[in-house]
């Protein structure tokens, strides 16, 4: 069962389950702590009554430490599971683990957000972000696609079909700061299908000023005005004569 406890003590399966190193997850920790307080009180329960007995009372759950509840959902973010999955990783059930995912997320974003971390959703609003700003407007754009549930309806399973991946896929279009290597920008999520380009193209991303912006060959042809574009080219195959 996965938990704080087992997973600090073996730091690279920490970083490749969370995505964070443990002087990061630290960091966010004492955030996260604070946000959670915030919105729940200790001195009330979740649904927000006076408590009759002091918190930590009663039944104990396996998610007992702040720390356990955002390894939980710093997990689910990183790896996308399914929820079955993700509840015996926890030993929790399934209603159990999408309670606590519904729960967390809020908590998580308003953390990022008290951090100044939280990644811009109004593409319009791109050009004065702070992130974007954050050591000179250097950022890189790519396509991101994660797998999900085959759909049953037909039409659903074309839409979200991706020729790239081989499977169901949902995507979203990521803007990178090159400087501090932090998300500035998270498009809304569609289906696998759509090409990279097409979606930057509908996302109608506004750049600050002068910004430099690194794309794949999936954005060919992908060129916003006032920004300084760059596509690394592949280096051509030597041929090899035959004797």
């Amino acid at each position: 069962m996965l938990s704080y406890n087992q997973l600090h003590k073996r730091p690279k399966d920490f970083l490749a389950m969370t995505g964070l190193q443990l002087n990061e997850f630290h960091k966010l920790l004492v955030a996260f702590e604070a946000t959670y307080l915030r919105h729940y009180p200790q001195e009330l329960t979740l649904e927000g009554h006076a408590r009759q007995r002091h918190a930590g009372g009663g039944a104990k759950g396996a998610l007992r430490s702040c720390a356990d509840k955002l390894v939980f959902i710093l997990v689910y973010q990183k790896t996308n599971p399914l929820q079955t999955a993700h509840a015996l990783h926890f030993g929790l059930s399934q209603p159990q683990t999408n309670y606590w995912i519904h729960h967390l997320l809020p908590i998580l974003r308003d953390t990022l957000d008290a951090l100044g971390m939280k990644p811009e959703r109004d593409a319009s609003r791109m050009a004065h972000h702070p992130l974007a700003l954050e050591g000179g407007p250097a950022l890189a754009i790519d396509g991101t696609e994660r797998r999900r549930q085959r759909p049953a309806n037909a039409t659903k399973q074309k839409a979200h079909y991706s020729g790239k991946k081989k499977t169901h896929t949902d995507k979203n279009l990521l803007l990178v700061n090159e400087h501090t290597g932090k998300v500035v920008y998270l498009s809304p999520t569609v289906a696998g299908h759509m090409h990279d380009k097409k979606m930057a193209d509908e996302a109608a991303i506004v750049y600050p000023t002068n910004a430099a912006l690194d794309k794949d060959t999936g954005f060919q042809g992908y060129e916003p005005e006032g920004v300084l574009t760059r596509q690394p080219k592949k280096t051509a195959r030597q041929g090899t004569e035959c004797r």
